[in-house]
């Protein structure tokens, strides 16, 4: 089955540095955009990052942008998301999340940013 297992968060000053990690099973990684989303304590899920099959395409809410790099090994099955500047602000549980995948016969892509399966998160705190 699907498994999707986050690592890397902790407990870092503000204006540190994390290296979040997912490694995925169960599913042919290569095959499927792949996205980090994060949830503040009392908030609702917010979409952060979000790389193509190959990795060669990225995209990053406004929050993060300059901030956090989204990066994929497929040889590892591996993502990641370098997280650059720490703010407060950035504290939250992230998670690892495949997006639903279309093979149009020569290409991936995604419609609406649907996810499919979600990791278990990774806590990240920033003390203010």
């Amino acid at each position: 089955q699907v498994q999707l297992v986050e690592s890397g968060g902790g407990s870092v000053q503000p204006g540190g540095s994390l290296r979040l990690s997912c490694a995925a099973s169960g599913f042919t990684f290569s095959s499927f955009y792949m996205s980090w989303v994060r949830q503040a304590p009392g908030k609702g899920p917010e979409w952060v990052s979000t790389a193509n099959t190959g990795g060669t395409s990225t995209r990053y809410a406004d929050s993060v942008k300059g901030r956090f790099t989204i990066s994929r090994d497929n040889a590892k099955n591996t993502m990641y998301l370098q997280i650059n500047s720490l703010k407060p602000e950035d504290t939250a549980l992230y998670y690892c999340a495949r997006d639903i995948t279309y093979y149009s016969g020569t290409d991936y892509y995604t419609v609406s940013g649907a996810l499919d399966a979600w990791g278990q998160g990774t806590l990240v705190t920033v003390p203010s």
